[in-house]
């Protein structure tokens, strides 16, 4: 197998889980949600997921992503899937860099 194909099979397996965990994400933080249909749209999208060849994740985005799935398909309480979607998110976004603009011009002046 090619160092291609691989990476396709990655890409695809991550967009997979991506799309699975906004979907229900965006479903739990709805005002009025409705437990019974929340656990028919995780069965629907599990049956998607299976379609997909499932592949090594070693980033720790990725394989919390993973986990908050593997959470969902487990039915956990909205409380806990709430709390391991924020952390989830926290994640995410902690590894966006942003650079400090004029941090050297406010040391002169103290």
């Amino acid at each position: 197998m090619s160092l291609i194909d691989e990476k396709a099979k990655r890409v695809k397996y991550i967009r997979a889980l991506e799309r699975f965990a906004k979907s229900a994400i965006f479903t739990l933080k709805r005002d009025d949600f409705n437990a019974d249909e929340f656990r028919l749209r995780v069965a629907k999208n599990a049956k998607i997921l299976d379609k997909v060849e499932p592949v090594f994740l070693d980033s720790p985005y990725t394989k919390s992503l993973e986990n908050f799935i593997n959470s969902l398909i487990n039915d956990k309480s909205k409380d806990e899937l709430l709390k391991e979607a924020n952390q989830l998110d926290k994640l995410k976004n902690s590894k966006n860099y942003k650079k400090d603009k004029h941090k050297n011009k406010f040391k002169d002046e103290q």
